[in-house]
């Protein structure tokens, strides 16, 4: 399976360090974002799983729900959650999926029909594509994706950077331009005309071409 932005990501039922879940009802009404990993105990997860963990509260102030998946079992994860706690400085503080039958890497197209129907045997190299980022909106569709090599340390401050502007975009109809931080200038989509901008706008904007028109970010 082949997930698309604006799609409807995939529900499922699994056991998780936090007890059983499914997936949409466990998303509520915010937002979500699932990230993925090869195997436990594997050394580059160690470090994401112990980052994201400091992370937290800025995603709990953006109503954001994290939520790490493993292609292992749950008792496995619980066990490396103490390595990463005493590596990383952070105890894992959200719920971290098991896949052990590859259901939920198969359905976010992470690992191909075919793969199998357990983790039992297979090595970090065999599921070296389970290494996603998926932010989903209340609406439960798929609204950024993320994929890395195994070999290559996810930046989770570019994952809130970037929900940061999902959020934004998702609330007034505007576009975030390249290296975008929150406060800064946004971007007038070429969709919206001068007259309704006019009506949002009443202090103008600037126009470097009819197409790119900056406006100072949107307060409310």
């Amino acid at each position: 399976m082949t997930l698309r932005i604006n799609e409807m990501a995939p529900d499922f039922a699994a056991d998780t360090t936090h007890g059983p879940i499914a997936f949409h009802d466990w998303i509520g009404d915010g937002w979500a974002v699932l990230f993925s990993h090869p195997k436990d105990f594997t050394p580059v997860c160690t470090t994401e799983l112990g980052y994201m963990a400091g992370l937290k509260p800025e995603f709990d102030k953006r109503n954001a729900k994290i939520i790490g998946l493993s292609v292992d079992p749950v008792e496995n994860h619980s066990k490396w959650a103490q390595d990463i706690e005493e590596t990383q400085g952070h105890a894992v503080n959200y719920p971290m999926i098991g896949d052990t039958e590859l259901k939920v890497a198969m359905a976010y197209g992470m690992l191909p029909e075919g793969a199998g129907t357990t983790s039992e045997g297979r090595t970090a190299a065999d599921n070296a594509t389970v290494r996603s980022v998926f932010v989903i909106g209340p609406d439960k569709k798929v609204k950024a994706m993320l994929i890395y090599p195994m070999t290559t340390g996810r930046n989770f401050d570019e994952v809130l950077r970037l929900l940061d502007s999902l959020q934004l975009t998702a609330k007034h109809t505007v576009a975030t331009p390249v290296n975008w931080q929150p406060g800064e200038d946004v971007i007038i989509p070429p969709s919206v005309s001068n007259e309704a901008a006019a009506a949002k706008y009443p202090d103008g904007w600037k126009t470097l071409k009819p197409y790119l028109r900056v406006v100072a970010q949107p307060r409310d």
